[in-house]
């Protein structure tokens, strides 16, 4: 039986295989460990982050709720940086939860996905 963790790498590596972000179309690549969540808008055509936010610091609310904020605050930044679309990364994980709220938080921020 594999572990979580290979099992996860496995999932990760079929949807990187599909998936890709250039300049005009980062990849939105979700990281999420047992207290944190991390986002980034990641240029894979020439290896730099261009947008990250993360969960550190806030303490409002629940662990969904701070995941729709970290959304939010992600697609600010992308707005800023002149980002309107992107490519959605789930790194691995299962779409719904934590994910999923943050997902959900970075489209009511204004990304297109």
């Amino acid at each position: 039986m594999k572990s979580k963790i290979e099992r996860r790498s496995k999932i990760k590596a079929r949807i990187r295989g599909r998936i890709s972000g250039s300049a005009e179309r980062p990849r939105l690549c979700v990281f999420r460990s047992n207290k944190q969540i991390y986002a980034q808008l990641i240029d894979d055509a020439s290896g730099r982050t261009l947008v990250s936010a993360s969960s550190l610091g806030m303490t409002e609310g629940n662990k969904s709720e701070i995941a729709a904020k970290v959304g939010e605050a992600v697609a600010k930044k992308a707005q800023e940086a002149g980002i309107e679309t992107v490519v959605f990364d789930r790194n691995g994980f299962l779409f719904h939860g934590r994910v999923k709220s943050l997902a959900d938080g970075a489209r009511k921020g204004g990304l297109k996905f």
